[in-house]
C-alpha cells in the first residue's frame, strides 16, 4: 500500500464521536416528541440559486450501474495531517494523502459510474481552511471526471465554514450532482436534501424513465433541542419532502410509456444511522459490528416512512467507522460502508474500506434491456490486493434479499 513520502509525526488524537446515553423516562420521551414538531426550518430561498444539474445518470450499455460509497474521509490539511489508529509500522509518513491514494485505487479498480460521499467528508476541527480541505478531499472524483454527490456529516461544519457554507461550496465543484436543497420546496430542514434519477440504457424502451431512484438527506449534526442530547435526526419537513418525491417518482414509473406494475427501486444515502440499526446482531447481518450504534437518542420515525413509501430497498450510512455490516429489516437493507479515511478513528490492523453497489438490468424478450433485476453489494479493503469481501444480493426483483459471506480477490459479482 502506497504511503506518503513526507515524514509526518503520528499524533494520536483522542477525538471520538459523542457517545450518548439517554434514559428513556416518560417525561423525556414526551418532551422529545413535542419538540420534534418545533425544530428550526431553513428557508429554501438559497436553494433556488442552484439549478438542477444537467448531467443525466444512466445505466451503461452493459446493463449495469455501479456506485462507490466513500464514508468518513475526515480530510483536513493533506500531507501534514497524521493518520489515526494504524499499526506502528504504518505511522511514518501516513497522512490524508493515504485517503486520497485509496480513492484513486478504488476508482481504477471498480470504474464506478457514480461516487457518493456520505458525510464527515472533512474534519473541520483540524482543517485550517474548510474550502481547501474539501477541494482536496473530492479531488480524485473531480480529476477522474466521474459524477459524484455528497451529503453532510456531523464534523463537516466545524471549521472555517458553516454547515450552509460547506454545502454551498460542494455544489459549486466540478462534476458534482449535489444539490443545496430541493428546487421549489419552500422550507426544509438541513442542507443537501435532494434526489437523483438513473435512466435506462440509451436506445432501450426505458431510456426516458428513471428506473433507479437515489435519495440524499441531511441527517444533521447535533441536537438543537436542549431536552434531547446527542446527534441530530431527519426532521418532519425532510420526511414530507421524501414522501412526496417518492410518490411522484412512483406515479411516473407506473405511467405510460412502458407503464410498470410497481415502483422503481430506491436507494437512500445519509450520514447518521437510524436507531433501528441497533436491532441487528451477528445472526442477521453480513459484515462486522465492533462499536455501538451512534444514532440519535430519539426516533423520528423515518424508517417507518421509508417502509410506507414502498420503493426503498437499501439505506447506506457512515458515522460508526468500525461497523461495516448490512442487515435487512422489514424488507429494507440497512448498510454501513465502514470507515474510509485515515484521519478518522478506526482500528489498528483493520483495513480502511469502501462499499460498492451494483444495480443490474433484466433482459427483455426482444433482447433489449429492461427494468432493474438485482442490486448487489460488496466492500473492498485498502490492502495490497484491494481485497473484495462480503458479497451479497441486497434485493432481487423476483425474490427477497439473500445473504452470503464471501471473500474474493477479484470483482464480487
Amino acid at each position: 500500500m502506497a504511503r506518503a513520502s513526507s515524514s509526518s509525526i503520528f499524533v494520536h488524537i483522542e477525538e471520538r464521536k459523542l457517545w450518548v446515553s439517554l434514559p428513556f423516562q416518560g417525561f423525556v420521551v414526551a418532551i422529545a416528541l413535542f419538540c420534534l414538531c418545533f425544530v428550526p426550518v431553513n428557508a429554501s430561498a438559497s436553494a433556488r440559486q442552484y439549478p438542477q444539474p444537467s448531467h443525466k445518470l444512466r445505466f451503461g450499455r452493459n446493463g449495469e450501474f455501479k456506485i462507490l460509497q466513500v464514508a468518513d474521509m475526515h480530510y483536513a490539511d493533506g500531507v501534514t495531517t497524521p493518520c489515526e489508529d494504524v499499526l506502528p509500522s504504518q505511522v511514518q509518513g501516513c497522512s490524508d494523502l493515504n485517503t486520497t491514494a485509496f480513492i484513486h485505487r478504488m476508482i481504477e479498480a471498480e470504474k464506478p459510474d457514480f461516487i457518493v460521499f456520505t458525510g464527515d467528508n472533512i474534519y473541520g476541527f483540524d482543517s485550517k481552511d474548510s474550502a481547501k480541505s474539501m477541494d482536496a478531499a473530492f479531488a480524485p472524483a473531480i480529476t477522474a471526471g466521474i459524477p459524484w454527490a455528497a451529503v453532510l456529516g456531523n464534523h463537516d461544519q466545524e471549521g472555517t465554514l458553516s454547515r450552509e457554507g460547506v454545502m454551498k461550496h460542494i455544489v459549486g465543484l466540478e462534476h458534482t450532482l449535489s444539490q443545496f436543497n430541493p428546487i421549489g420546496v419552500h422550507a426544509i430542514d438541513g442542507f443537501g436534501n435532494y434526489d437523483l434519477q438513473v435512466g435506462g440504457v440509451e436506445g432501450s424502451k426505458f431510456v426516458n424513465k428513471s428506473i433507479l431512484n437515489l435519495y440524499f438527506l441531511d441527517s444533521g449534526d447535533y441536537s438543537t433541542v436542549p431536552a434531547i442530547p446527542g446527534y441530530g435526526w431527519i426532521k418532519p419537513s425532510q420526511q414530507l419532502w421524501f414522501q412526496r418525491t417518492s410518490a411522484k417518482l412512483r406515479r411516473a414509473y407506473m405511467s405510460p410509456p412502458m407503464a410498470q406494475k410497481s415502483s422503481a427501486p430506491g436507494l437512500v444515502y445519509f450520514h447518521i444511522p437510524l436507531p433501528e440499526v441497533a436491532s441487528f446482531d451477528s445472526s442477521n447481518f453480513t459484515g462486522v459490528k465492533q462499536e455501538g450504534i451512534s444514532s440519535a437518542s430519539v426516533n423520528s420515525g423515518f424508517f417507518t416512512t421509508l417502509v410506507e413509501a414502498g420503493d426503498v430497498k437499501a439505506v447506506f450510512t457512515g458515522h460508526d467507522h468500525i461497523n461495516d455490516f448490512c442487515g435487512q429489516l422489514t424488507g429494507i437493507q440497512l448498510c454501513y460502508a465502514g470507515g474510509f479515511g485515515y484521519h478518522a478513528y478506526g482500528k489498528a490492523g483493520w483495513s480502511r474500506r469502501a462499499r460498492v453497489v451494483l444495480a443490474s438490468l433484466e433482459k427483455t424478450e426482444g433482447g433489449n434491456w429492461g427494468a432493474v433485476k438485482s442490486i448487489k453489494t460488496w466492500k473492498r479493503l485498502d490492502d495490497q490486493h484491494l481485497t473484495a469481501i462480503d458479497a451479497e444480493v441486497l434485493w432481487s426483483k423476483h425474490s427477497a434479499g439473500t445473504r452470503r459471506r464471501k471473500h474474493t480477490n477479484g470483482g464480487a459479482a
